[in-house]
């Protein structure tokens, strides 16, 4: 058979040891459920690729060693008798339409073709076929992967079934590793810079794989999927097309322009909270959100413990746009970082293969300790973020990023990376600022009232003050997105301050 004899001959021990894993959970499932009770779920994607291929390897094994006839499998002479679902909305790309249905007639595979929602239209299936188990090419990365095992029961609320999930531990470097080396066709969208494959509604090209500058994106070219350098950014393509018309034609306003996006920043560190060493990252970073257009709400420093960190992310994970968190010593296991993100969240910790690689590549034989357990990280909820300037790939936790800058340098490399990586939605940038300053010499409690009243007249301008010396003039600072708002507003602090003024002088 064409695919074992591929993977057999190649040289790549991990993708060996990927395949000989998926085709004992397909081996195991086809000797727990007879073939009328199996199901395959194909999309087109290339996971599903990847498995169809695993699928077709694993049951021409199966009918080798119970000394059936097999044919050749490779060439459409047997087809596969799982009965394979593919479901087809008015969404699909029409290249994913396009390959499926070639696919199928190129592997002798026999569609099922449902035009209904996933659950609705599995619910239809069961209750009209002995179904028991459905092949899914599900991998840990995924969103629905989280508490998933190779063979698990359905959802509740769901129709009982059992998920069966040979590629569950695969990442995408080890899916695009099996398609190339076994050399099976996948959609061409994959060559055109899509990495993960949605609707016609969220998908666009990975702009990590864009090759030139433009800004059309139709005038746009890509690398193909294959050449995304971390696979964590797959799902970077996973953006809501934005359309540059507005309403009769007329260019629409970008949102984000007016919006105040907020963020959290978490220090942890023992030897801050002692007044050991001064924190020079979280100021710095305040002043770099600030440069772009977001608030920070709320800057906490936390004990170096799993609980203390955990208890601060989940406080602000829920009231904050993004949560900024740092005082790791890089990526060592003794830092509670990252354990304390999972526990906020309730996922555990499990290794990386690609963080690990990172680490490998990056330390090699000089790394102290079990680089298995410094490549623990959130599973099923982790992105790594990769961009040249940076050494170890940032961990993002849906809205939590953890910095491993320990010193400004260092934060201002992660911070031009993530600059870089905002076409990913990553740290959209807002309108900027606009600030009016005043410098008058009255006392604090002269100013304190008339002061005190402006964020109730203008509740969206940020009002700030401060001396530099303890004689000195007191400036007072206005900032809002709007700058009628931010004018009209510090000409009603300055008018509130000349009647001030003139009671006291009178």
């Amino acid at each position: 058979m064409e695919i074992d004899e591929g993977i057999k001959k190649c040289d790549d021990r991990r993708l060996k040891t990927k395949y000989n894993t998926a085709i004992y959970v397909i081996r195991r499932a086809l000797s727990l459920y007879s073939i009328e009770e199996l199901a395959f779920s194909f999309n087109g994607g290339k996971d599903s690729t990847v498995l169809l291929h695993l699928l077709r390897a694993g049951y021409y094994l199966h009918q080798a060693e119970h000394g059936h006839s097999n044919g050749d499998l490779s060439d459409g002479a047997l087809a596969l008798p799982i009965r394979t679902i593919y479901f087809e909305t008015t969404s699909t790309f029409s290249e994913i339409n396009s390959f499926t249905y070639e696919t199928a007639a190129s592997y002798g595979v026999k569609l099922d073709i449902l035009r209904e929602d996933f659950k609705s239209g599995l619910e239809a299936l069961l209750k009209a076929t002995p179904i028991r188990a459905i092949f899914l090419g599900v991998r840990i990365g995924d969103p629905t992967a989280v508490g998933q095992e190779q063979f698990s029961p359905s959802s509740p609320g769901w129709p009982p079934f059992m998920r069966v999930n040979p590629i569950l531990d695969w990442s995408y470097r080890d899916v695009w590793a099996f398609l190339l080396t076994c050399k099976v066709p996948y959609c061409r969208l994959y060559d055109q810079g899509y990495t993960s494959i949605g609707s016609i509604n969220d998908t666009v090209p990975n702009a990590l794989l864009c090759v030139d500058d433009s800004t059309a994106v139709g005038k746009q070219k890509f690398r193909p999927a294959y050449m995304l350098s971390d696979g964590r950014s797959e799902r970077a393509g996973r953006a809501r097309r934005l359309s540059s018309s507005g309403i009769n034609g007329q260019k629409s306003v970008d949102p984000l322009q007016t919006r105040v996006l907020t963020a959290s920043i978490v220090a942890v560190g023992d030897e801050i909270l002692f007044g050991i060493i001064e924190d020079q990252i979280g100021p710095l970073l305040c002043r770099k959100l600030h440069s772009i257009g977001w608030v920070v709400s709320q800057f906490a420093t936390v004990r170096s413990e799993i609980d203390s960190v955990a208890e601060e992310v989940e406080r602000r994970k829920s009231m904050s746009d993004m949560v900024f968190i740092y005082g790791g010593v890089g990526p060592l296991h003794s830092d509670v970082t990252v354990g304390g993100v999972a526990k906020a969240f309730g996922v555990r910790l499990a290794p990386d293969e690609e963080y690990e690689e990172y680490l490998s590549h990056l330390f090699g034989d000089k790394g102290t300790g079990n680089r298995n357990e410094m490549a623990q990280l959130p599973e099923g909820i982790t992105e790594l973020l990769q961009h040249e300037k940076l050494r170890v790939p940032l961990i993002k936790c849906h809205n939590v990023i953890v910095l491993t800058a320990t010193n400004v340098d260092e934060l201002n490399e992660e911070w031009d990376a993530m600059i870089d990586l905002r076409s990913t939605n990553l740290l959209a940038s807002t309108g900027p600022f606009v600030s009016k300053h005043l410098t008058i010499s009255l006392s604090d409690i002269e100013v304190a009232q008339p002061l005190s009243k402006i964020p109730f007249e203008f509740p969206d301008v940020h009002t700030g003050c401060y001396r530099k010396s303890r004689s000195g003039p007191l400036t007072i600072t206005l900032e809002g997105k709007d700058q009628e708002t931010v004018e009209a507003a510090m000409e009603a602090l300055s008018k509130k301050l000349s009647s001030c003024v003139k009671q006291i002088s009178g």
